[in-house]
């Protein structure tokens, strides 16, 4: 059983409301007190859409350069991102615990951010290793010359409903996704948030990086409000299984009509659909809209996703009955739908 572990995960780590009896101010309500998710966006006193909630995503990629073509990716970006595939990223800022840098602004799988907006100053706070980020709303400009950081620094301006942020001076230690594609100094992120509704936070992202790629491209993204959650704190801390990583030196080679019985779709209490399908000789797993991640083989039943280990599961018959990913948190078990 291959219990490794990727610390930057797609997880189930919910947001857990700590008072539930004590309802968020500011939350649009019906008469009978419950969150009124269809209701227009609230406002500031000033008439600007106020973001402040806790959000989750709902509709995005957890990989960033997923609409890049090959010969949009400079040769050494390529070769880099090659490298660290082959190594099940073992030697990337999520494996190690570090901070995810620009990957914060993807949702971090399903670890949900608060936003905190005031007149001057608009903070978001992630679940995930428990971080967070100023976006300066006073009019000041990025700084000219900046020290480089993990997280960068940020500027915003409302243009009409929606929140622009510049992001820029980003140290070079992280990866753009989870799947490990790198990025420079030169790194500039745009983020564009615009609350559609009480209930939904659009969110258009921009990677600009010349040093590592021949074009700008933009992601969509979507996030659902969590009316009435609170984050929870989240403290990486299993780096030590990084050193069980091996590369694809270790996979072995699975027949066909092997892999063909583990096709299906699996399903988690309260997560997404997982569909599992065979392309070639390589099964692919995609939860919900995310993109398919590929499993390598380390035995007939037991492989592993970007470095998480997954096993199927059979009953006494031989039928395949479910699929476990051993996350760091814990198991997650998906139990076969067809």
């Amino acid at each position: 059983m291959h219990k490794l572990a990727m610390i930057l995960c797609v997880t189930s780590a919910f947001v857990m409301a700590q008072w539930p009896n004590h309802p968020t101010p500011g939350i649009p309500r019906t008469p009978d007190g419950k969150p009124d998710l269809a209701a227009p966006a609230p406002r500031t006193p000033d008439g600007k859409p106020d973001l402040s909630g806790v959000w989750l995503v709902s509709n995005g990629s957890f990989y960033l350069a997923s609409e890049l073509q090959p010969e949009d990716i400079q040769p050494w970006a390529a070769a880099l991102y090659k490298q660290r595939e082959d190594d099940f990223r073992r030697d990337t800022d999520g494996i190690h615990c570090l901070p995810p840098g620009p990957k914060a602004g993807i949702g971090l799988g399903n670890f949900p951010m608060k936003i905190v907006q005031t007149p001057n100053l608009v903070v978001i706070l992630y679940e995930y290793q428990t971080i967070f980020r100023q976006i300066f709303t006073d009019g000041r400009a990025l700084p000219q010359d900046p020290n480089p950081t993990w997280m960068g620094y940020s500027v915003g301006r409302w243009e009409g409903d929606t929140l622009v942020v510049d992001t820029a001076g980003y140290n070079d230690r992280t990866s753009l996704d989870l799947a490990g594609h790198p990025h420079t100094e030169a790194l500039r992120m745009t983020e564009r948030f615009r609350r559609r509704d009480a209930s939904h936070l659009e969110l258009q992202v921009t990677l600009d990086d010349p040093k590592a790629y021949n074009k700008p491209w933009k992601l969509p993204m979507e996030f659902a409000l969590v009316p009435d959650g609170e984050l929870i704190e989240y403290v990486c801390e299993n780096e030590r299984d990084s050193s069980h990583l091996v590369g694809k030196s270790g996979e072995v080679r699975v027949p066909v009509e092997v892999l063909a019985q583990y096709v299906g779709v699996y399903q988690a209490p309260a997560r997404p659909v997982t569909n599992v399908s065979l392309e070639g000789n390589r099964l692919m797993v995609a939860e919900g809209q995310a993109v398919k991640i590929p499993l390598v083989a380390h035995s007939e039943s037991s492989f592993t996703m970007e470095g998480t280990g997954v096993d199927f599961v059979k009953d006494a018959k031989g039928a395949v009955t479910g699929m476990i990913e051993h996350w760091t948190e814990g198991d997650r078990n998906y139990p076969r739908k067809k």
